[in-house]
């Protein structure tokens, strides 16, 4: 069974963000999104308002949970048997630092391998600060998050 582990902040969760985890959860058995929840970090949404969130987005795909982990990511993948990371990536610029990221992940756990996925091109621009700064303008978002974090978004601003 190939498990993989698709780790993020998710704030909020975006179509770019769905568009791999479907993706990815057609090419593994299993696959954890996991939810970051960083002390250090300011976050719009709770973590269990981020898996909320999420959960319902994936609800349709069995082989897909979604966990909050708030500890470093090798730790808990080692708790979890998981050695397979997926990271998206947008451009470039996400590369060099999802790159960064994997090298440190790779010096304290020489088993964890990292995969990267590209986005698919209409989800080229998303950043989730991006959006929720549009969304405190009262933007639409529509076309950036599913409608479920469009409302939530809403909600937020009010």
């Amino acid at each position: 069974m190939l498990k993989a582990a698709f780790p993020g902040s998710f704030d909020p969760p975006t179509l770019g963000h769905l568009n791999i985890i479907r993706r990815a959860a057609s090419i593994f058995d299993e696959l954890l999104v996991v939810v970051a929840e960083n002390r250090r970090k300011k976050y719009l949404f709770s973590a269990d308002e981020r898996v909320s969130m999420i959960t319902e987005l994936v609800r349709d795909r069995q082989n897909v949970s979604v966990v909050i982990c708030d500890s470093l990511i090798v730790d808990f993948l080692q708790k979890q048997d998981i050695r397979l990371l997926v990271r998206g990536v947008r451009g470039v610029d996400d590369f060099s630092y999802e790159f960064e990221l994997s090298m440190m992940n790779k010096s304290l756990d020489s088993r964890i391998e990292t995969i990267f996925m590209t986005t698919d091109p209409e989800y080229f621009v998303l950043r989730s600060s991006s959006i929720k700064e549009l969304a405190s303008f009262h933007g639409n978002v529509a076309g950036m998050v599913p409608p479920p974090v469009a409302k939530a978004l809403a909600d937020k601003f009010q």
